[in-house]
């Protein structure tokens, strides 16, 4: 797989981790009792789905999984790796770092350069509308994106975003389509009362320092220390009210591997579910885990992000679908999807749930 170099200054990469660690005891999490019908399992740290799901049977199965090796959201790919996640079910992952436009990575899996990758719901679903073969399969987690201000600022509150600038990294990224949905739920228009400017993310504090913009979002990393570097304050995240409770990232899979093999794309998604539930139980060593990727970060604050993220929410089948639903009606209102959209059927062409038997 290549990626222009004008997109990233990342470069693509397949290696494998350090050697295989052996699986720590899981503790059984305090919230597990709490969990609704279709989400995470009351098992020990376990992820959602079947409590059995068969290892790939004969030699191991290779795939491909494509991420973004700087983001936080995803630290449950690493870690399926190193905690042996994936061997437990006869699975070898190659991972290709990909930074590129979200098209260009589903074409890459609708094409079969990557079997799979991690991903934030809104980001995937409106280029989904174009026809690639990739099935959305779970809701890895909840939580990720933050608006931040000065704490001595005049935004102290969602309500006082109207008639200010805020600042993102990506005019059609997640986290201004996201806080676009929390100002219409506030009676504010993102459109008319809000004016958006796009930045490099480390360039964000800095136009806040200059006065250009009055509140930036983005996500982890960058948000956590960003706030921990400048002193910000959280106006708002995707942490907040019934959004806590919606998967925010998802694992999406190339709809032939699921076709053909659908014991490989079952085994695939519950390594990398349990390995998210792993890590909401083990945070500190998921950090060390993860650290090798994010160096501007310490093993202590990516175990903090960690912990401020939804990593106990996991969502699959009807579930699943009703969070994409949830996702595409927001986007209605917002101007993303057109308002004639059937969310409902939209949802079910999307998703797939790779347990069903």
């Amino acid at each position: 797989m290549s990626v222009p170099a004008s997109l990233s200054r990342r470069t693509l990469f397949g290696a494998s981790l350090s050697a295989l660690a052996p699986l720590s005891p899981l503790v059984r999490p305090a919230w597990a009792d709490d969990m609704p019908p279709g989400s995470m399992t009351h098992d020990a740290c376990a992820g959602a789905g079947p409590t059995r799901v068969a290892a790939v049977p004969g030699p191991t199965r290779k795939l491909t999984i494509a991420w973004n090796e700087n983001a936080v959201c995803t630290a449950a790919v690493p870690v399926a790796k190193a905690k042996g996640f994936f061997a437990r079910y006869n699975v070898d992952v190659e991972y290709v770092n990909f930074a590129g436009a979200t098209d260009q990575l589903l074409e890459a899996m609708s094409t079969g350069k990557a079997d799979g990758a991690p991903g934030m719901a809104l980001r995937w679903l409106k280029p989904l509308q174009q026809g690639f073969d990739v099935k959305l399969v779970a809701g890895l987690h909840a939580g990720c994106m933050y608006m931040l201000a000065p704490a001595d600022g005049a935004v102290r509150q969602l309500s006082d975003v109207r008639g200010k600038t805020v600042g993102v990294t990506d005019m059609g990224g997640p986290d201004k389509n996201f806080f676009s949905i929390r100002l219409k739920e506030a009676g504010i228009d993102p459109d008319t009362d809000v004016q958006w400017r796009q930045y490099p993310a480390d360039l964000l504090p800095v136009a806040l320092q200059r006065g250009d913009v009055q509140a930036i979002t983005d996500g982890d990393p960058f948000s956590y220390l960003q706030k921990k570097q400048f002193g910000l304050m959280e106006i708002d995240s995707n942490m907040r009210g019934e959004w806590a409770h919606i998967g925010c990232c998802v694992i999406g899979l190339r709809g032939s591997l699921i076709r053909n093999e659908p014991v490989v794309a079952a085994a695939v998604t519950r390594a990398i579910l349990d390995a998210g539930a792993w890590l909401a139980c083990n945070p500190d060593e998921a950090g060390e885990i993860f650290k090798p990727y994010a160096p501007k970060a310490s093993a202590a604050d990516i175990a903090t992000m960690i912990r401020m993220q939804g990593h106990h929410h996991q969502t699959l089948s009807t579930s699943f679908h009703d969070e994409v639903v949830r996702y595409a009606e927001a986007l209605k209102k917002i101007g993303v999807f057109r308002p004639s959209l059937d969310t409902a059927r939209y949802a079910q062409r999307v998703t797939q749930d790779v347990f069903q038997a």
